[in-house]
């Protein structure tokens, strides 16, 4: 008897665990997500949707340009401390070299219009491979300069050409150091000296040299016109002077002496230099004692 009562008892108990079981089952999973077509269809939209959202992103992606600024722009000061020399890393005239000394001249090449719109910014000269700005001497280099580095990075890292057409290109180019059939041999020698020699030299400080000419029958001076950083410079005269007027006579004994041929603004602004420079002269003799 005692036998029958534990197995009834224990048949009831496993018939109550197995309806908590199924009744846990039921309240864990419903029977609509539990259904195998239900399961299945449900899992499909998800996976339409991921990749509905994964096309989206790809898409966007395409829409969306990917930047990239890897130029590093340097800068080199120069003699004249109105005058900075920016090295882009990339060539800019190749060979060859522009000078832009106002917005008229400027409109040949859309960076050197852009740049003369900067404040305080008087003269745009590109080199082989690096651009020279010229400033107004009351604006400082820190207020320009980052207008300046935003202005080359812009343009550089966006591969557009320097000027508007292959002509503004040949016209801004200097074309005095060619040697022509009608030069003397003289005159040859000088233009070689000043394009192999005298050129390159000039251009590590961020300026040039022009060919002015050369009066063989006369004085045997060769004229010239300092350019880019070496426009306006005080030490121009100094580097003229001793540098490349010794050099000329060194090499050329027809030459006598070398003349700086300067602009009507150039005039005015030496002619102030000297008068500043003699009116310290005076003070610091007044102030020695007798």
């Amino acid at each position: 008897m005692a036998t029958t009562v534990a197995s009834s008892s224990l048949r009831s108990v496993a018939r109550l665990s197995q309806k908590l079981r199924i009744r846990h089952a039921a309240v864990a999973i419903p029977a609509h997500i539990c259904s195998a077509p239900a399961f299945i269809r449900h899992a499909s939209i998800l996976a339409t949707a991921s990749t509905h959202t994964l096309r989206q992103s790809t898409q966007r992606s395409k829409d969306i340009p990917f930047l990239t600024r890897s130029m590093f722009i340097q800068t080199e000061t120069t003699p004249n401390d109105d005058s900075l020399k920016f090295i882009p890393g990339v060539p800019v005239m190749g060979e060859g070299t522009a000078e832009f000394l106002d917005t008229r001249s400027a409109l040949a090449s859309p960076l050197a219009i852009r740049l003369m719109g900067v404040e305080g910014v008087t003269g745009i000269f590109y080199g082989p491979d690096f651009v020279t700005v010229s400033k107004d001497s009351e604006v400082t280099w820190a207020v320009m300069k980052p207008e300046i580095y935003s202005l080359l990075m812009e343009y550089f890292s966006s591969g557009q050409s320097l000027f508007r057409s292959d002509e503004d290109r040949e016209n801004a180019g200097p074309q005095d150091t060619r040697i022509l059939d009608t030069d003397s041999e003289t005159v040859a020698m000088i233009k070689e000296l000043l394009e192999t020699r005298v050129r390159p030299a000039i251009m590590e400080d961020g300026g040039d040299i022009e060919y002015r000419g050369f009066d063989e029958d006369g004085d045997g001076l060769v004229r010239v016109k300092l350019k880019g950083s070496c426009r306006g410079c005080s030490s121009s005269t100094v580097t003229l002077k001793s540098g490349i007027e010794r050099m000329m006579m060194h090499y050329i004994p027809e030459v006598k002496g070398v003349e700086q041929i300067l602009d009507q603004e150039e005039e005015i602004a030496l002619e102030e230099f000297n008068k500043l420079e003699q009116k310290l002269s005076g003070k610091a003799a007044s102030k020695d004692p007798v």
